[in-house]
Parts: C-alpha cells; sequence; structure tokens
C-alpha cells in the first residue's frame, strides 16, 4: 500500500471555461492556466504521482510545452493512471475536497464522482469528491480562485 497527498490552486479569471473534475461548469469565470487548469484532478494526478515517488505534475507535464497548451487535464490523468497500471497498482481509496464559495459543487458532485471513477479504473465507492468554502478568508473566499487537496492510497493490484 502506498499513501499520496496532492494539493492545486488557480486563479479565477473571465473568458475562460471553469472546469472541476472533467466537468464544465456554468460560471462566469474560469481557471486560468496553461492546461485547462482543473485544479481537482490536478491534485488527483499530483496524489498519485507522490505515491508512486514520482515527479509532480510540473516536471510531468510543463507548462514551457506547447503540447500542454488548453489540454484536458482528463487526458493526462489517463497517462498518469497508465503509470500507476505499468508500476503495479490501482486505486484503493480516493479521498478530495474542493475549496471554493462558487460555483455551488454539489449539484454536479455525483457526474465528477462517477467520471473520475472511470478515468481512475475503479469504482465509484473508492472515490470521495467533498466541497467547502473557506467562509469569505483568503483568496478562495474572496472568489479570487478555487483550490483543490487529495488523499489517495494505491493498492498493490
Amino acid at each position: 500500500m502506498k499513501i499520496g497527498i496532492g494539493y492545486d490552486v488557480h486563479r479565477l479569471v473571465e473568458n475562460r471555461d471553469l472546469i472541476l473534475g472533467g466537468i464544465k461548469f456554468d460560471y462566469e469565470k474560469g481557471l486560468l492556466g496553461h492546461s485547462d487548469a482543473d485544479v481537482l484532478i490536478h491534485a488527483i494526478m499530483d496524489a498519485i504521482l507522490g505515491a508512486l515517488a514520482k515527479d509532480d505534475i510540473g516536471k510531468l507535464f510543463p507548462d514551457t510545452d506547447p503540447q500542454y497548451k488548453d489540454i484536458s487535464s482528463l487526458k493526462l490523468l489517463d497517462h498518469v493512471v497508465e503509470l500507476m497500471e505499468q508500476m503495479g497498482y490501482k486505486i484503493g481509496n480516493l479521498d478530495t475536497v474542493i475549496i471554493c464559495e462558487m460555483p455551488k459543487i454539489s449539484p454536479r458532485r455525483d457526474k465528477i464522482k462517477n467520471l473520475l471513477a472511470e478515468h481512475l479504473k475503479t469504482d465509484p465507492d473508492n472515490v470521495s469528491i467533498k466541497a467547502s468554502t473557506s467562509e469569505g478568508l483568503g483568496f478562495t473566499g474572496e472568489g479570487l480562485g478555487i483550490e483543490a487537496r487529495a488523499v489517495v492510497i494505491l493498492e498493490e493490484k
């Protein structure tokens, strides 16, 4: 068994789509980044890579490489899952939290959970998607950005 943690944060800006957990949200701002800036998937990938004692996503998918410009983070996640499987592991349990004031995550939670489980090649019962606000405090509380955290347990196949 291996355990990993992941964290990501991106600034909210106008004229960008908001993608969280691979799902497009109808919101007036989106996350700024080289890829689609999906903070949830980025935190999940770093948690998996950490459990495998591999480099983080910044090293694996550098923002200086044009092939990753505006790429779907689901495609990057598929690559990380392939690496995990090649190393003989599978998802045991994934626990995540998205921190933002808006948009509300709960109406889309099950869709995110099922989509991520599919890409992680695991049962949805092994995936937890939680959301929290920061009660108006800090950059997330002021609506300037969104952050996500993830903890994963990998089991040998």
